[in-house]
Protein backbone atom coordinates (compact mmCIF):
# COMPACT_ATOMS: atom_id res chain seq x y z
CA UNK A 1 0.00 0.00 0.00
CA UNK A 2 1.59 3.34 -0.69
CA UNK A 3 0.02 5.66 1.44
CA UNK A 4 -0.30 10.04 1.35
CA UNK A 5 0.60 11.12 4.97
CA UNK A 6 -0.29 14.73 5.58
CA UNK A 7 2.42 15.99 7.41
CA UNK A 8 2.21 19.21 9.54
CA UNK A 9 5.99 19.36 10.76
CA UNK A 10 9.19 16.83 11.33
CA UNK A 11 8.42 16.11 15.06
CA UNK A 12 5.55 15.20 14.29
CA UNK A 13 5.91 12.55 11.63
CA UNK A 14 8.66 10.45 13.17
CA UNK A 15 7.10 8.15 15.24
CA UNK A 16 3.94 7.82 12.48
CA UNK A 17 6.34 7.65 9.62
CA UNK A 18 8.34 4.60 11.68
CA UNK A 19 5.66 2.83 12.33
CA UNK A 20 3.64 3.12 9.10
CA UNK A 21 7.15 2.22 7.44
CA UNK A 22 7.06 -1.12 9.90
CA UNK A 23 3.39 -2.44 8.54
CA UNK A 24 4.89 -2.16 5.42
CA UNK A 25 3.56 0.29 3.95
CA UNK A 26 4.82 2.99 1.36
CA UNK A 27 4.48 6.28 3.13
CA UNK A 28 5.06 9.79 1.08
CA UNK A 29 4.70 12.85 2.83
CA UNK A 30 2.49 15.99 2.11
CA UNK A 31 2.98 19.77 3.69
CA UNK A 32 0.23 21.43 3.82
CA UNK A 33 1.10 25.63 4.29
CA UNK A 34 -1.85 27.63 4.39
CA UNK A 35 -2.50 27.45 7.84
CA UNK A 36 0.96 27.70 9.56
CA UNK A 37 1.55 31.82 10.38
CA UNK A 38 3.48 33.96 10.32
CA UNK A 39 4.65 33.10 7.18
CA UNK A 40 8.19 32.96 8.42
CA UNK A 41 7.22 30.46 10.65
CA UNK A 42 5.72 28.36 7.67
CA UNK A 43 9.46 28.30 6.07
CA UNK A 44 11.01 27.37 8.89
CA UNK A 45 9.04 23.97 10.03
CA UNK A 46 9.21 23.67 6.10
CA UNK A 47 12.76 23.73 5.94
CA UNK A 48 13.16 21.29 9.12
CA UNK A 49 10.83 18.94 7.62
CA UNK A 50 12.73 18.80 4.47
CA UNK A 51 15.97 18.39 6.55
CA UNK A 52 14.36 15.41 8.26
CA UNK A 53 13.33 13.95 5.11
CA UNK A 54 16.59 13.39 3.54
CA UNK A 55 18.13 11.72 6.56
CA UNK A 56 14.91 9.27 6.79
CA UNK A 57 14.44 9.16 2.81
CA UNK A 58 10.76 10.38 2.45
CA UNK A 59 9.80 11.58 -0.54
CA UNK A 60 7.30 14.99 0.58
CA UNK A 61 4.99 16.79 -1.68
CA UNK A 62 5.10 20.36 -1.12
CA UNK A 63 2.34 22.80 -1.31
CA UNK A 64 2.95 25.56 -3.18
CA UNK A 65 1.51 29.31 -2.75
CA UNK A 66 0.10 30.77 1.22
CA UNK A 67 -3.64 31.49 1.10
CA UNK A 68 -3.54 33.28 4.35
CA UNK A 69 -6.25 34.96 3.65
CA UNK A 70 -8.43 32.04 2.43
CA UNK A 71 -7.53 30.32 5.42
CA UNK A 72 -8.83 33.32 7.89
CA UNK A 73 -12.16 34.03 5.83
CA UNK A 74 -12.88 30.19 6.69
CA UNK A 75 -12.06 30.52 10.31
CA UNK A 76 -13.43 33.79 10.97
CA UNK A 77 -16.63 33.70 13.44
CA UNK A 78 -15.81 29.92 13.36
CA UNK A 79 -13.09 30.80 15.93
CA UNK A 80 -14.71 28.23 18.54
CA UNK A 81 -14.24 25.51 16.14
CA UNK A 82 -11.74 26.33 13.98
CA UNK A 83 -9.52 23.59 14.42
CA UNK A 84 -12.76 21.35 12.57
CA UNK A 85 -12.06 24.14 10.22
CA UNK A 86 -8.42 23.59 9.88
CA UNK A 87 -8.64 19.76 9.84
CA UNK A 88 -11.14 19.85 6.88
CA UNK A 89 -9.51 21.78 4.33
CA UNK A 90 -5.95 19.52 5.44
CA UNK A 91 -7.12 16.27 5.08
CA UNK A 92 -9.37 17.60 2.45
CA UNK A 93 -6.34 18.90 0.01
CA UNK A 94 -4.41 15.62 0.90
CA UNK A 95 -7.60 13.31 0.03
CA UNK A 96 -7.75 15.44 -3.35
CA UNK A 97 -3.91 15.29 -4.14
CA UNK A 98 -3.94 11.55 -2.95
CA UNK A 99 -6.79 10.76 -5.39
CA UNK A 100 -5.26 12.74 -8.31
CA UNK A 101 -1.97 10.79 -7.94
CA UNK A 102 -2.85 6.95 -7.68
CA UNK A 103 -2.29 6.89 -3.68
CA UNK A 104 -4.24 4.04 -1.81
CA UNK A 105 -5.00 5.70 1.39
CA UNK A 106 -4.13 8.74 2.99
CA UNK A 107 -3.70 9.48 6.67
CA UNK A 108 -2.10 12.47 9.15
CA UNK A 109 0.57 13.13 11.74
CA UNK A 110 -2.51 14.96 13.67
CA UNK A 111 -3.02 11.53 15.26
CA UNK A 112 0.60 11.82 16.88
CA UNK A 113 -0.95 14.82 18.84
CA UNK A 114 -2.05 14.26 22.44
CA UNK A 115 -3.40 17.52 22.15
CA UNK A 116 -5.74 17.16 18.73
CA UNK A 117 -9.49 16.23 19.01
CA UNK A 118 -8.89 12.54 17.39
CA UNK A 119 -12.60 11.90 17.21
CA UNK A 120 -12.97 15.14 15.07
CA UNK A 121 -10.26 14.39 12.93
CA UNK A 122 -11.20 10.64 12.57
CA UNK A 123 -14.65 11.54 11.49
CA UNK A 124 -14.20 13.84 8.81
CA UNK A 125 -11.24 12.00 7.67
CA UNK A 126 -13.81 9.15 7.36
CA UNK A 127 -16.03 11.28 5.84
CA UNK A 128 -13.69 11.97 2.80
CA UNK A 129 -12.52 8.79 2.56
CA UNK A 130 -16.55 7.69 1.65
CA UNK A 131 -16.77 11.01 -0.37
CA UNK A 132 -13.70 10.23 -2.58
CA UNK A 133 -13.77 6.71 -2.61
CA UNK A 134 -9.56 6.54 -1.02
CA UNK A 135 -9.52 4.91 2.78
CA UNK A 136 -8.90 6.91 5.35
CA UNK A 137 -6.52 5.00 7.37
CA UNK A 138 -6.59 6.08 11.41
CA UNK A 139 -4.06 5.06 13.55
CA UNK A 140 -3.96 6.41 17.40
CA UNK A 141 0.23 7.37 17.21
CA UNK A 142 -0.35 9.11 20.91
CA UNK A 143 1.12 5.61 22.41
CA UNK A 144 4.68 6.98 20.45
CA UNK A 145 4.52 10.83 21.59
CA UNK A 146 7.75 10.52 24.20
CA UNK A 147 9.35 8.58 21.59
CA UNK A 148 8.92 11.26 18.81
CA UNK A 149 10.17 14.25 21.44
CA UNK A 150 13.17 12.29 22.73
CA UNK A 151 14.06 11.59 18.82
CA UNK A 152 13.74 15.28 17.72
CA UNK A 153 15.87 16.46 20.41
CA UNK A 154 18.80 14.07 19.92
CA UNK A 155 18.38 15.39 16.35
CA UNK A 156 18.35 19.01 17.24
CA UNK A 157 15.50 19.30 14.84
CA UNK A 158 13.52 22.50 15.27
CA UNK A 159 10.65 22.13 17.37
CA UNK A 160 7.90 25.14 17.32
CA UNK A 161 6.33 26.59 19.93
CA UNK A 162 2.73 26.96 19.05
CA UNK A 163 0.03 24.64 16.97
CA UNK A 164 -0.02 26.45 13.55
CA UNK A 165 -2.45 29.44 12.65
CA UNK A 166 -2.21 32.77 14.21
CA UNK A 167 -5.04 31.96 16.94
CA UNK A 168 -3.20 29.43 18.42
CA UNK A 169 0.21 31.77 18.41
CA UNK A 170 -2.05 34.46 20.39
CA UNK A 171 -2.95 31.04 22.81
CA UNK A 172 0.56 30.60 23.19
CA UNK A 173 2.08 34.01 23.50
CA UNK A 174 -0.32 36.60 24.78
CA UNK A 175 -1.32 34.21 27.65
CA UNK A 176 2.36 33.72 28.51
CA UNK A 177 2.62 37.46 28.80
CA UNK A 178 -0.61 38.13 30.72
CA UNK A 179 0.93 35.52 33.23
CA UNK A 180 4.28 37.20 33.61
CA UNK A 181 2.55 40.85 33.91
CA UNK A 182 0.14 39.45 36.56
CA UNK A 183 3.32 37.63 38.13
CA UNK A 184 4.85 41.13 38.45
CA UNK A 185 2.05 43.33 39.52
CA UNK A 186 2.29 40.23 42.67
CA UNK A 187 5.82 41.22 43.44
CA UNK A 188 7.08 38.13 41.88
CA UNK A 189 4.97 35.38 43.37
CA UNK A 190 2.41 33.15 41.29
CA UNK A 191 -1.10 35.01 40.55
CA UNK A 192 -3.65 33.39 42.15
CA UNK A 193 -6.33 32.87 39.08
CA UNK A 194 -9.71 32.24 40.55
CA UNK A 195 -11.36 29.14 39.11
CA UNK A 196 -8.44 27.87 37.56
CA UNK A 197 -4.92 26.53 38.46
CA UNK A 198 -1.65 29.76 37.57
CA UNK A 199 -0.21 28.72 34.60
CA UNK A 200 3.35 27.27 34.93
CA UNK A 201 6.44 29.05 33.85
CA UNK A 202 7.95 26.48 31.84
CA UNK A 203 8.98 27.31 28.51
CA UNK A 204 10.02 26.62 25.08
CA UNK A 205 8.65 23.26 22.89
CA UNK A 206 8.33 21.64 26.55
CA UNK A 207 5.36 24.24 27.61
CA UNK A 208 3.77 23.68 23.96
CA UNK A 209 3.73 19.80 24.42
CA UNK A 210 1.77 20.06 27.41
CA UNK A 211 -0.51 23.00 26.18
CA UNK A 212 -1.34 23.28 22.58
CA UNK A 213 -4.95 22.46 21.57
Amino acid sequence: MNLLLHTCCAPCAIYPVRILREEGIDVHGFFYRHNIHPYTECLKREETLKQYSEMIQLPVIYQTGYDLEGFLRGAVYRESTRCEVCYLSRLKATVHLARDNGYDAFSSTLLYSRFQKHDRIQAIGESLAEKYGIPFIYRDFRVGWKDGIVESKRLNLYRQQYCGCIYSEKDRYYQVARFKSRKSEAGGQKPEVRGQKPETETTGHDRFERSRG
